[in-house]
């Protein structure tokens, strides 16, 4: 039986995030357990008169694709990176973006692949990866899996219930409700963010600021921009566990001298963290610094996607800029890393040029009023 609910999200993808047209081409990546989201998809596209092509994917092949590359085979791993990369460009000429569905039945299904073989798909992807994100249009959404329902604590039909819930908020109320944000954040020279064991400053003077109201991100509710890439400078606290290259992260602290990560420490990990954050040279200096604002998430689960949404947080990113907001950093690392500054979180503050917008994760100016949960 056809759930409802999946047919509107899949109209909200087409029509709001990807701007589907009659006679347009795009692409579906989906992981396979998102089939019944491909079906309502093809289903609502056949009806706007556009054409999609469908590949399909699963995590395990996925990792085993990433574990067959060796950097050390006398290049041939990177000659087949670069086929495929080339390959995936060519492929994208005439279509107009790309929906993709991602589904993690085991968040941890890739932890064991070797970090140099993480690079080296890094660096040689680059080029195709650069086309999508900054030159085509795009939307992610994570299909829910019984794995992500038990990482959030919830039954799976809860779990359903809720990503479905904070998928579909009105993105168009959104769009209206953060402008004022967005305004206000193009004015601002100077940031400040304290909170527990954080005290950071940064410039973000002439780097366009970017709403997101499901344009990209599906759940969404955020303003994005990046600082000035050398003017950070502070002690920053990531009070959210975080997962990447499928590896668990708690508590890690970053120290900042002039844009640098100077000092990188964590619960357990710290091998790990620092081995991220050497991948090459801009991936110790941050390429994001957004403000979430999604009413209806509220607590992290490990799943970037949501936590880097909630209400009353910030996540600031080591690694790429994006083309929207250019700071000049250049890295295949881009590593969203949330903070909350809600009581519960250990409270905390966001200045603008010295004047307090935002305490204890709700907005304290009456034209932001409307950010709030």
């Amino acid at each position: 039986m056809k759930d409802p609910r999946l047919e509107q999200l899949a109209h909200l993808m087409l029509t709001h995030s990807m701007k589907i047209q009659k006679g347009d081409y795009f692409h579906i990546t989906a992981d396979i357990t998102g089939l019944p989201l491909v079906k309502a998809l093809l289903r609502q596209s056949r009806q706007l008169g556009a054409l999609a092509e469908v590949q399909l994917t699963q995590q395990e092949v996925d990792r085993l694709l990433l574990e067959q590359l060796n950097p050390d085979d006398d290049g041939r791993s990177s000659g087949f990176l670069t086929d495929l990369s080339e390959t995936g460009i060519r492929q994208f000429e005439n279509k107009v973006g790309d929906i993709r569905i991602r589904a993690y039945a085991n968040d941890q299904e890739q932890a064991a692949v070797a970090a140099d073989n993480r690079q080296l798909s890094g660096k040689f992807m680059k080029p195709f990866r650069d086309l999508i994100i900054n030159h085509r249009r795009w939307v992610l959404f994570e299909y829910p899996t019984a794995g992500q329902a038990q990482r959030a604590g919830m039954s799976y039909d809860d779990y359903l219930d809720f990503v479905l819930d904070a998928s579909s908020v009105d993105y168009q109320a959104m769009q209206r409700d953060v402008q004022p944000l967005a305004e206000l954040m193009r004015k601002t020279r100077h940031v400040r963010l304290t909170g527990k064991d954080t005290d950071l400053s940064f410039s973000i003077d002439n780097i366009p600021v970017i709403p997101c109201c499901g344009e990209f991100n599906i759940p969404d509710g955020e303003c994005f921009t990046a600082p000035v890439r050398d003017s950070v400078n502070g002690e920053l606290l990531i009070n959210t566990p975080t997962v990447y290259w499928g590896k668990i992260f708690h508590d890690i602290r970053l120290t900042f001298k002039d844009g640098r990560i100077i000092k990188a420490t964590a619960r357990d990990g710290v091998e790990d963290l620092n081995r991220i954050l050497d991948s090459d040279d801009g991936a110790r200096y941050i390429g994001e610094f957004a403000i979430g604002f999604n009413p209806k998430i509220m607590d992290p689960f490990m799943n970037t996607l949501f936590d880097e949404k909630i209400s009353g947080s910030f996540h600031f990113t080591p690694g790429a800029c994006y083309d929207d907001a250019p700071n000049g950093n250049d890295s295949t690392i881009h590593w969203d890393l949330v903070h909350i500054q809600r009581p519960e979180y250990g409270g905390g503050s966001i200045w603008f040029d010295g004047n307090e917008i935002r305490r204890d994760g709700l907005f304290t100016l009456s034209e932001l009023a409307t950010l709030n949960p």
